[in-house]
């Protein structure tokens, strides 16, 4: 028998607000690999979304486990403050950084959907009525769903999230898009806005972190303030050609929150028009924000979601694709949508911003850099110019190589400390030419350990994570956190 009190101790309820996508992060959810990420095979790469194979144990002790110490670092430092030889001893065998471990970290400001997973399958109810909804989207044995309702929540949460038993027998696909915590909601100020994945593949995804957010005592003051996106009525009566464009897509690497009361979303190749008109009528009624900027991309796989397009990096400052920017491709003003009934999928770039008080009349913004100055400078206050900086710094083809492997996709710890890919060089040397620092995540945790420096002290920084294996799954640092918590700017 587990003891159960291994898997307790974030039941008090936390505070939850995100106004801004550089305030210093003080909360967030993140997702370390899991054993499924080893289990995709080459013929179900394409199918489980993933364009490689990973090699997962290099992932997670070579790459991901050093993101989770630089998270913890900045933000609750008492966790590995002076430990981290320790921590990766060989014979301490990653147990600091596995959910349900007796020594796992157990952080209420870095947090393992996992760890929560277990946590709520403590309850009899909760349990059974997930377990029922997984067996049905999977098409599991009614045996293997008793077999499943026999076992510990340590246990039975890994294998939710897996796919596979703790005999190694694999009963369904794993999700290893899981890591991508960023697409399964959205902190909006004090709301959590629910996604809706795209793919079958993920489905299974955004029913735990249903659950979770609707069961967890974490979140329980929360209930009424969840936003799930509804479908249209009669979408089941569509023909099989209508489905897509009238479906209710949408995830979070679509969703921007720039300023306190304006919101930006992506319709793409994962996030449809149809949800988005639903977000922002939601939004506007329930007085969530009272600004919503559209950014319709090209639907393209190597584009995917804005956040890979482009991401923010201080109040003034953004690094972004060029080949969809300014410097990039010329609009025609007469290819422009009045509405986002009549957007298309074309192979341009189109802006538009809808306020509450003026919904039917919207804005438009003939180049990216236009919005993003908009919003540094009207919606964050900033008086300094703003600067952007271009992926594989705006080098053919140096541009688009680095973008595929996420030079555009980079999560802000503070105002104008991010975290990237350490294989994005030409992108590295922009930061640099911008007057940032920027530094390798291995070595600035040997700072921090021997007390050279602190996380309050790095300013104007890209710290660099290593990427051989993380850049094979086609996200980034942005794309790997779902902030809960940020201060004001």
């Amino acid at each position: 028998m587990i003891d159960t009190e291994q898997i307790k101790g974030t039941t008090r309820q936390v505070n939850v607000n995100v106004g801004s996508e550089v305030g210093t992060l003080r909360r967030v959810i993140v997702h370390s690999p899991d054993s499924g990420l080893g289990k995709v095979v080459p013929s179900k790469a394409q199918d489980w979304l993933f364009e490689d194979i990973v090699h997962l144990e290099t992932m997670r002790r070579g790459e991901y486990d050093i993101y989770l110490k630089i998270l913890l670092y900045f933000l609750d430092p008492a966790k590995v403050q002076g430990k981290l030889k320790e921590i990766d001893a060989p014979d301490a065998k990653r147990a600091f950084y596995k959910p349900g471990h007796p020594d796992y970290f157990n952080s209420d400001k870095v947090i393992d959907p996992q760890f929560l997973l277990a946590d709520i399958l403590l309850d009899e109810t909760v349990k059974m009525r997930l377990i029922a909804a997984i067996c049905a989207v999977e098409r599991v044995s009614y045996q293997m769903q008793a077999t499943l309702s026999s076992m510990e929540p340590v246990e039975l949460s890994k294998t939710l999230i897996s796919g596979t038993m703790p005999d190694k027998t694999m009963i369904f696909a794993p999700i290893p898009n899981f890591i991508f915590t960023r697409d399964i909601g959205i902190t909006i100020n004090g709301h959590i806005l629910l996604n809706k994945p795209a793919k079958i593949a993920r489905t299974r995804e955004a029913l735990l972190t249903q659950y979770v957010f609707y069961n967890h005592p974490m979140f329980r003051h929360l209930r009424d303030k969840i936003i799930e996106i509804p479908e249209s009525e009669h979408h089941f009566l569509l023909p099989d050609g209508e489905k897509d464009y009238k479906r209710a897509t949408l995830e979070g690497g679509d969703v921007m929150i720039v300023g306190k009361n304006h919101l930006v979303i992506g319709i793409s190749e994962r996030t449809s028009a149809y949800a988005v008109n639903q977000v922002i009528r939601i939004l506007f009624e329930k007085d969530v924000v009272s600004k919503v900027s559209v950014v319709k991309i090209p639907r393209k796989r190597d584009y995917m979601h804005i956040d890979t397009i482009f991401t923010q990096v201080k109040k003034n400052v953004w690094v972004l694709l060029g080949a969809l920017s300014r410097k990039g491709q010329e609009l025609e003003e007469s290819d422009f949508m009045e509405s986002l009934q009549d957007v298309k999928v074309t192979d341009q770039l189109k802006i538009m911003q809808f306020t509450r008080e003026h919904g039917d009349r919207p804005v438009h913004f003939e180049y990216l850099e236009d919005l993003l100055e908009d919003i540094s400078r009207n919606d964050l206050g900033c008086r300094e110019r703003t600067q952007f900086i271009y992926s594989g710094n705006n080098e053919f083809p140096f541009g688009a190589r680095e973008q595929w492997t996420d030079s555009c996709n980079l999560l802000a710890l503070k105002d104008g400390v991010v975290v990237g890919y350490d294989r994005n060089d030409k992108t590295a040397e922009a930061f640099r030419e911008k007057g940032f620092k920027v530094i390798r995540a291995t070595e600035l945790l040997q700072k921090f350990e021997r007390g050279e420096t602190s996380p309050d002290k790095i300013k104007d920084t890209l710290i660099l994570l290593p990427s051989a294996e993380l850049s094979r799954a086609r996200g980034g640092s942005h794309c790997m956190s779902m902030p809960l918590l940020r201060d004001e700017l």
